[in-house]
C-alpha cells in the first residue's frame, strides 16, 4: 500500500491522541502524589497553590509526553514506508512501554521523596555504585519493593487497556475537497498548524522562549511538595542529568590556570605565584591547642542531624548522649556545621581528601588512587606520629572504601567480616560491636588515629531496641498529635536514639581506658528524618561537630564558627600539632573562628543558612536576633575558590600549567 497524505495524516492524528492519554496520565499521576503525600505540604498551603502547581506541571508535562509523542511519529512514519503497513501496533506497543515505565517511576517516586524531599535527583547515579545485594534488600525490606512492583504491574495493564481502546476509536477522516487549490490550502493550514502545536508544546504551554517553563524555574510555589510535584518524573529525571553533567564539569565554573591561581592566592591569603597549586594549600600550625593524645577517635554518626540537639526538641529524647557529652566542660560544639554531600560517601570523602563536594567520586575513579592527596587526613596524622585506622561497621566493598581509604594514607581497615557481630542489617553491624571492636583492637602503643564509621542509624531498621532498653513512650511524649501513633516513625527516631546511646557509652568508656583521648563526633548528613513534614533549611540540612577531651574548653570555637566536612582535618591538626608543622587544606581549621562552611548547594555562618545562589536566606537560631545577612558576592567568591581548587586538585593534580 503507499504512502499517502491520508496516512500522513491518520500518524499525526493518532500521535496526538497518544499525546493527550500520555498528559492525562501524567496529571493523574502528579495528582495523586500530591493527594498521597499532602502530610508534607505547609500549613500555610492554600488549595489555590496546589492548582498553581497542577497548572505549571501541566505546561511541563507537554514537553514530557511531547517527547515521547515525538518518538512514536517518527518510528510510526518510518515504519509504515519501510514495510507498507499500518503502524498501528507498533504505536500501541509503544505507548504500552511508556505507561509502564510512568508507572514504575510513579510507585518509586513516593518512597524516594519521603527519603530525599525531592523528586529523583542527581543521587540516583549513586546508586550504580551501591552493593547491589544490599541496595536490593533494602529496597524489599523497607521500601515495600515486590508490592509497588506489583502495583506498577496493575496501573501500566490498566492504563494499557484504556490506551488501546483509545488509540483504535475511530478515525476522523480527511475532508475533501473538489477543487486542487482547496486541499493545497487545507493541507498547508493543517502543516501549519501541526508547527504551531509542536512550538507550543517545546515551551511548554507558550509560544515564546521568553515563556518558557522548564525545571530550573518551576517553583513557581512556596512549598517544597508542590514544587517538586511541578516536575513529573521525565522531567525529574532529565534534571538529575542536567545536574550531574554540570558537576562533572567543573561544577559549573569556568575553570582554567590563570583563574586557578586568583583562587589560590584568595584561599591563602598568599600573593606570590607559582604554577604548584600545593603551595597555595600549604599552611603551618600555630602550636597545639592540647597535649598531644594518647589516641584519636573521630566518629563519623550515621545520619546524626544537628536537629535533635536544638531546645525545641528536648522533649524527644534522642540526642541525649551527645547532649551529655557537650554539656562536659571539656567539649566544644560547633552549631552551625554542614556535610559534605547527600550521602555518607560523600562525607566519607569529605574528611579523608578534604576536598570539597564537586561530584567527582574518586572511590570510583583513577584520579582517587594514583597518590595520596596532600590533603588526606591520614598521612598528615601519620607524621604526627599516629597509626591511621579506619574502622567501619559494613562490609569493605561498600563503594570500594577499603581499597579507597588504604589508598589515601591510612594503613588498617576493618570492616564487618574483620569482627565478631551478633546482629546487624544488609548494610552491617549494629553499632555496639563496631565499637566493642574498636575498643578491643585500640591498645596503649602505638598512638592511632581512629575514624569510625557508624550504620544503625540506617534503613532498614532492625536494630532490637527493646532489648536495648528503648521506651518508646519518652519519645511519643515530644511529638506532636499527628505523629504519637506512627509506629513506623517512633522506630525511627528510636534508631537515632540506639546510635546516640552507643556513641556516648562508647566514649564513656573509651574514656575510662584512655583518660588523654581526643574525641570528635560529626554527622555524616542529614536531610533523611525529620519532624516537621516542611522544615528549615538549618534543621533539615544542619549536623554537629562535638570535640571533647583533656584541654578542650568551650572558647576552642567562637560563638559565630561555621564549617563542613572539609574543615575537620585542619582543625584536628591545628588541635595537636606543635607550632610550625606543616600540613596542607583547602578548608581552614575551626579554631581560627572561620567564618563560613559550604557543601555541594548550600552555605552556612554562625547566624544564616541559604542555598549557593543569590536568593533568600535563613537565620539559624530563632532564640535570638540575628545580624545582617552576608553578602552573596563574598559568599561567591568563597564557593567559587573552594569547589575550583578542589576539583582542579582532584583532576588534574598539583600542577597549574595549561592542559
Amino acid at each position: 500500500m503507499p504512502f499517502n497524505w491520508e496516512h500522513f495524516y491518520e500518524n499525526v492524528q493518532q500521535d496526538l491522541k497518544l499525546l493527550l492519554f500520555l498528559v492525562g496520565v501524567i496529571c493523574l499521576f502528579r495528582a495523586v502524589f500530591i493527594l498521597v503525600m499532602h502530610h508534607y505540604l505547609r500549613e500555610l498551603t492554600v488549595f489555590s497553590d496546589i492548582l498553581t502547581a497542577c497548572y505549571y506541571g501541566l505546561r511541563i508535562s507537554l514537553k514530557s509526553a511531547g517527547l515521547l509523542a515525538l518518538l512514536s511519529f517518527f518510528l510510526c512514519l518510518g515504519w509504515q514506508l519501510a514495510v507498507k503497513r499500518s503502524p498501528n501496533r507498533l504505536r500501541l506497543m509503544l505507548g504500552t512501554f511508556y505507561v509502564g515505565l510512568l508507572s514504575l517511576l510513579f510507585y518509586a517516586r513516593m518512597p524516594y521523596y519521603e527519603q530525599f524531599h525531592m523528586g529523583f535527583n542527581q543521587l540516583i547515579f549513586n546508586t550504580f555504585q551501591e552493593d547491589g545485594y544490599a541496595l536490593f534488600y533494602t529496597l524489599l525490606e523497607q521500601y515495600n519493593l515486590l508490592p509497588r512492583l506489583v502495583l506498577a504491574g496493575l496501573t501500566a495493564w490498566l492504563l494499557r487497556q484504556a490506551l488501546r481502546g483509545w488509540l483504535f476509536y475511530r478515525i476522523i477522516p480527511w475532508p475533501r475537497f473538489s477543487r486542487k487549490y482547496q486541499n493545497i490550502a487545507v493541507r498547508a493550514a493543517f502543516l501549519l498548524l501541526v508547527y504551531q502545536l509542536t512550538v507550543f508544546i517545546r515551551f511548554g504551554g507558550s509560544m515564546t522562549y521568553a515563556d518558557n517553563i522548564d525545571w530550573e524555574n518551576s517553583g513557581i510555589t512556596g512549598d517544597q511538595l508542590l514544587n517538586e510535584a511541578v516536575l513529573d518524573d521525565l522531567q525529574a529525571l532529565y534534571r538529575a542529568y542536567e545536574l550531574h553533567e554540570r558537576m562533572l564539569s567543573s561544577t559549573g565554573l569556568a575553570v582554567d590556570p590563570a583563574r586557578m591561581a586568583g583562587y589560590g592566592r584568595h584561599l591563602s591569603g598568599k600573593q606570590t605565584t607559582t604554577e604548584d597549586l600545593d603551595e597555595y594549600l600549604k599552611k603551618s600550625a600555630r602550636g597545639a591547642i592540647v597535649k598531644q593524645p594518647a589516641h584519636i577517635f573521630l566518629i563519623i554518626a550515621e545520619s546524626y542531624a544537628n536537629w535533635p540537639l536544638l531546645p525545641q526538641y528536648a522533649d524527644l529524647n534522642i540526642a541525649n548522649g551527645l547532649k551529655a557529652i557537650i554539656a562536659r566542660q571539656d567539649a566544644a560544639y560547633v552549631r552551625a556545621m554542614l556535610p559534605n554531600g547527600m550521602s555518607t560517601i560523600s562525607g566519607v570523602l569529605g574528611i579523608t581528601t578534604g576536598f570539597t563536594d564537586a561530584n567527582l567520586y574518586l572511590n570510583c575513579i583513577p584520579e582517587g588512587y594514583r597518590e595520596q592527596f596532600p590533603t588526606a587526613i591520614a598521612p598528615q596524622l601519620k607524621r604526627l606520629g599516629y597509626q591511621p585506622r579506619f574502622w567501619y561497621a559494613g562490609p569493605s566493598s561498600w563503594e570500594r572504601v577499603k581499597d579507597f581509604v588504604l589508598a589515601q594514607g591510612f594503613e588498617e581497615f576493618y570492616g564487618r567480616g574483620d569482627y565478631p557481630s551478633a546482629a546487624g542489617n544488609v548494610w552491617g553491624s549494629d553499632d555496639k560491636y563496631l565499637f566493642d571492636a574498636v575498643l578491643a583492637g585500640t591498645k596503649d602503643q602505638p598512638p592511632t588515629f581512629n575514624v569510625i564509621l557508624t550504620v544503625s542509624n540506617h534503613a532498614p531498621y532492625t536494630v532490637d531496641l527493646a532489648a536495648e532498653g528503648f521506651e518508646p513512650e519518652k519519645i511519643r511524649a515530644g511529638l506532636p498529635d499527628k505523629l504519637k501513633a506512627n509506629q513506623e516513625f517512633i522506630k525511627q527516631l528510636g534508631h537515632f536514639w540506639y546510635a546516640d546511646q552507643m556513641l556516648a557509652q562508647f566514649v564513656a568508656r573509651a574514656r575510662s581506658r584512655y583518660p588523654d583521648s581526643l574525641f570528635l563526633i560529626v554527622g555524616d548528613h542529614a536531610d533523611r528524618l525529620n519532624i516537621e513534614t516542611s522544615p528549615g533549611l538549618y534543621e533539615r540540612y544542619g549536623i554537629p561537630l562535638v570535640v571533647c577531651g583533656p584541654g578542650i574548653s568551650k572558647a576552642v570555637f567562637s560563638e559565630k564558627t561555621a564549617g563542613s566536612h572539609i574543615n575537620i582535618a585542619p582543625t584536628l591538626i591545628e588541635l595537636v600539632a606543635p607550632a610550625g608543622f606543616s600540613y596542607y587544606s583547602v578548608g581552614a581549621s575551626l579554631t581560627g573562628g572561620n567564618p563560613v562552611g559550604i557543601n555541594y548547594g548550600f552555605w552556612i555562618t554562625g547566624e544564616y543558612i541559604g542555598r549557593d545562589e543569590n536568593g533568600p536566606v535563613e537565620p539559624i537560631h530563632g532564640d535570638r536576633t540575628a545580624g545582617p545577612a552576608p553578602g552573596w558576592t563574598q559568599l561567591e567568591q568563597e564557593i567559587d575558590c573552594l569547589r575550583a581548587v578542589s576539583w582542579w586538585r582532584m583532576k588534574n593534580g598539583g600542577t597549574l600549567n595549561s592542559r
